[in-house]
């Protein structure tokens, strides 16, 4: 199927929600192009159904060509959530095209902790035992349980995650004496991301001793928010002017 600047959100991101969209800019003067497009649809057709291959002209389609930096072709990128999570550039060998399109489908792991269920998390994390989102979840459920320790031991086995990060750092204040957040972190649990976030951000000069901590928790809330959100954007503001 044939893309355009037009049709390009709603045939390609929009769809990525779904199934993964495999894009193949090219052009028709282009003989790498011509290489490789017989072969993308052959592969992708062995896969119909479970991901979507399109073209797009970047002579016809400069806007989206300049959206996502094409500067030589054939570029291929795949999008999944309406994002770009693979992409190689130039012509390449059916093997090649095979483990890249192969590459997109969820591992073992990922379909297991979009499951949710404890037993699904606890399977996913000893496949994965560095899986952020699985820690989270099942941290969270052994956290509303009281299960302190041991949610923390879970996302002790974490690294590099602003959300592992933040959910271990508001359990660490919550076992601390006289922190005085059970406000804040009550409003977060009932959805009001405005109301906890404010009070966090106010308590950091009051308690400089636990400021990191506090920190951690708001950089974790505002990156599962993510960078779009009105409310997790006036915060990174206010935070950064609270610390600073």
């Amino acid at each position: 199927m044939d893309v355009t600047d037009s049709d390009f959100e709603e045939a390609v991101l929009e769809r990525s929600q779904t199934v993964p969209v495999v894009v193949d800019f090219w052009a028709a003067w282009c003989a790498p192009c011509r290489q490789l497009g017989p072969v993308l649809e052959r592969e992708a057709e062995k896969r119909a159904g479970t991901l979507e291959l399109v073209k797009l002209d970047v002579d016809a389609n400069p806007a989206i060509s300049r959206t996502f930096g094409i500067q030589g072709i054939p570029a291929v990128k795949a999008f999944h959530k309406g994002k770009v999570v693979a992409e190689f550039v130039g012509a390449q060998p059916a093997a090649a095209v095979e483990r890249f399109l192969d590459s997109l489908y969820p591992s073992e792991a990922e379909l297991l902790a979009e499951s949710g269920d404890e037993e699904s998390l606890r399977a996913a994390l000893r496949l994965e035992p560095g899986r952020a989102d699985a820690a989270v979840k099942l941290a969270r459920i052994l956290h509303g349980r009281g299960l302190m320790d041991e949610a923390l031991e879970v996302l002790d086995k974490v690294h590099g995650s602003f959300a592992t990060d933040g959910l271990a750092a508001r359990i660490k204040l919550e076992l601390a004496p006289a922190t005085d957040l059970k406000p804040a972190f009550s409003a977060l649990d009932s959805g009001d991301n405005q109301q906890g976030l404010d009070l966090l951000i106010g308590a950091i000069a009051a308690r400089r001793d636990r400021r990191d901590d506090i920190r951690r928790v708001v950089v974790g809330v505002l990156d599962e928010l993510g960078a779009d959100d009105p409310v997790a954007t006036d915060s990174r503001r206010r935070l950064a002017s609270a610390l600073y």
